[in-house]
């Protein structure tokens, strides 16, 4: 039998160290873009690894950030836009791209935050970061925890998918049931309603500086 904690025991750490995945510093032979998208790019790449070498194509993505907006009684702000390729009007937090060069990944998403529901926030916090499909493109997202909230300076005009959202505040534990019904289905809704339940469970101890490393970001 092994002991307590060891590498066959369900949870436990022993020999192989903490649960992470691993940095794999493969370098491309060729990388070219096939497709100069209006958002993004479908880029191809060849490398070695193994004994062969394989090509691969992927989206080639600026990566993105999402805001957790949550009051005084655990209620976060959602909106609901129009997704085409999914042809759903979907719920999520506010959200948006880090295609604006230079701009640190805590700055877009305080834009976000004003532009799209029209508030400020004076706590920030690293709720979680994920990969939003790593076998077909190199997307990053941080969603961050926002509190403190109040109205914003000015009102931002929308447009586009923009211009016909809907705002909703929803109970923490309510998105929660929502989440494991499927009735909701954005990933950056789901991996953030979780996140922020298991955070909150753990007095909010798994929280990171807004300003901590975020290597997975392309350039960042």
């Amino acid at each position: 039998m092994p002991e307590s904690g060891g590498v066959d025991e369900p949870g436990g750490v022993g020999e192989r160290g903490l649960l992470a995945d691993e940095v794999a510093p493969v370098e491309a032979t060729s990388s070219e873009v096939v497709f100069d998208g209006y958002i993004w790019d479908v880029r191809r790449e060849t490398f070695a690894y193994g004994d062969g070498t394989l090509r691969r194509d992927f989206v080639d993505h600026p990566g993105a950030v999402a805001v957790f907006a949550l009051d005084d009684d655990d209620r976060v702000l959602l909106i609901k836009q129009y997704r085409h390729p999914v042809r759903r009007r979907e719920w999520e937090p506010p959200a948006g791209l880090l295609d604006v060069g230079g701009e640190p990944a805590l700055a877009a998403a305080q834009r976000e935050l004003a532009e799209e529901v029209d508030l400020e926030a004076d706590e920030w916090h690293v709720l979680i970061d994920y990969l939003t499909t790593p076998g077909g493109n190199n997307e990053a997202i941080r969603i961050y925890l926002a509190r403190g909230l109040r109205p914003a300076g000015s009102t931002f005009e929308r447009e586009g998918e923009e211009a016909d959202m809907e705002q909703r505040w929803v109970g923490l534990d309510e998105l929660v049931d929502a989440v494991l019904a499927s009735r909701v289905q954005n990933p950056s809704l789901v991996i953030g309603a979780l996140a922020a339940q298991a955070s909150r469970a753990r007095g909010w101890g798994t929280l990171r500086p807004a300003d901590a490393a975020w290597p997975e970001r392309q350039g960042g």
